[in-house]
């Protein structure tokens, strides 16, 4: 009832709610994109999005079709490789970064390691900026990790608003420098967030540094000061800071999949890991607690 290339397509602009962005994932013409969402939503019978000239978003009917259209997919992949005799081996050395450790991640994986038993997985789960360090020293074969200003590859899952957050009962001094809670070098939130400060002008000093998104979230819920985050992963027992907190504007950030440059023995299996991300990445937004 469903083709599989239309359950494809709805899933990347259900990721990126973005046709163009979606055409551009799946090297199709905008056009395209627009006719397989058209197509699915005429095969279901209900609007799947609701979109104008400026926005895109999911309808009720669109959030019910994500878990049906991506169950379906992975059925259809595990078909087509019973019966075409594919299988997937090797090792594959897969990093993280720290903003997955509290999603849905270890679920996709999980899928993976069922779909792929062949594969011998190891993960890595570090900050963005340290794994690609890594990938680019050969030390990794594929990364999911926030984007860097400077580096303009990468394949993307999805784009978010950066924010400031912090306790609820946390109240910042405008007459006295803004308390950061940040990783170490290289973060790339870090980065950001000091630049951003340090464009407006404002003074601004380090509250509490860690390499633990843990050790982040416990200072951050203490009440030590403010941290930048992506809005659609915030902490429970965290807020985004309201406008009255007069903090700069951090911009957007883009989680994306790198690869690394020499493709190996490991290609295969970094392509399927990449696959069944970009399938799921809808379940990488939302808290796995």
């Amino acid at each position: 009832m469903y083709e599989p290339t239309q359950l494809r397509t709805f899933l990347a602009v259900a990721q990126t709610l973005s046709f163009t962005q979606a055409a551009r994932r799946l090297g199709l013409r905008q056009s395209t994109v627009s006719q397989h969402v058209r197509r699915l939503e005429d095969a279901v019978g209900r609007q799947l999005f609701s979109r104008d000239t400026h926005s895109v978003e999911l309808t009720e009917d669109g959030e019910a079709m994500l878990g049906f259209a991506r169950r379906m997919l992975e059925v259809h992949k595990q078909a087509t490789a019973f019966f075409t005799g594919t299988r997937v081996r090797g090792r594959l050395r897969f990093g993280a970064s720290e903003d997955f450790v509290l999603t849905r991640l270890p679920e996709i994986l999980e899928g993976f390691r069922y779909d792929h038993p062949e594969v011998d997985l190891e993960l890595t789960v570090e900050l963005s900026g340290t794994l690609h360090e890594r990938l680019a020293a050969g030390k990794l074969d594929l990364v999911l990790a926030k984007r860097r200003p400077e580096d303009p590859r990468g394949e993307l899952v999805w784009r978010d608003d950066l924010v400031w957050i912090g306790a609820e009962r946390l109240r910042l001094d405008p007459d006295r420098p803004v308390p950061l809670i940040v990783y170490p070098p290289p973060g790339i939130t870090r980065a950001r967030a000091l630049e951003v400060l340090e464009r407006q002008g404002r003074e601004w000093r380090i509250a509490c540094t860690s390499g633990s998104l843990n050790g982040l979230i416990a200072a951050a819920r203490a009440g030590l000061g403010v941290m930048a985050h992506s809005r659609r992963l915030i902490p429970p027992g965290l807020l985004r800071l309201p406008e009255r907190a007069a903090l700069p504007d951090l911009g957007k950030v883009d989680f994306v999949l790198v690869h690394g440059r020499n493709r190996g023995p490991a290609e295969g299996a970094a392509n399927a890991l990449a696959a069944a991300v970009l399938a799921g990445g809808e379940r990488l937004r939302r808290s796995g607690g």
